[in-house]
C-alpha cells in the first residue's frame, strides 16, 4: 500500500511560479518512477512529467522548458517546479506511482493561473 499526499497548489498570476510536493509513504520509494498528472475542467487527465528511480525525466511538450520534476529519496518526496505559468496550466495536479498492477494516486492539489 502506498499513500501519496500532494501540497503546494494555489492561485498565481500568469508568469508566476509554484512548487508542488508529493510525499509518499508505505513502500520503498527510491527505485520506483513517480509521475505528475493534471486534469483541467472538462478535459481528460494528462501526464505532465515522469521521473524514474534512476533520475531520468520526461515531460509533456506543453510544459517542456517551464516545469522541472525532481525527487528527494531521503524524504520520500517528489517535486514539480512550475515556472512561467500560463492560464492553460490551470488544473488539479495529481501525484501517481505504479507498483506492479496497482496505480496509486494522491488527492490532488488545485493550481489556478489567473490575473
Amino acid at each position: 500500500q502506498v499513500q501519496l499526499v500532494e501540497s503546494g497548489g494555489g492561485l498565481v498570476q500568469p508568469g508566476g511560479s509554484l512548487r508542488l510536493s508529493c510525499a509518499a509513504s508505505g513502500s520503498i520509494f527510491s527505485i520506483y518512477a513517480m509521475n505528475w498528472y493534471r486534469q483541467a475542467p472538462g478535459k481528460q487527465r494528462e501526464l505532465v512529467a515522469i521521473i524514474t528511480g534512476g533520475g531520468s525525466r520526461t515531460y509533456a511538450d506543453s510544459v517542456k522548458g517551464r516545469f522541472t520534476i525532481s525527487r528527494d529519496n531521503a524524504k520520500n518526496t517528489v517535486y514539480l517546479q512550475m515556472n512561467n505559468l500560463k492560464p492553460e496550466d490551470t488544473a488539479v495536479y495529481y501525484c501517481n506511482t505504479v507498483r506492479g498492477e496497482f496505480h496509486y494516486w494522491g488527492q490532488g492539489t488545485q493550481v489556478t493561473v489567473s490575473s
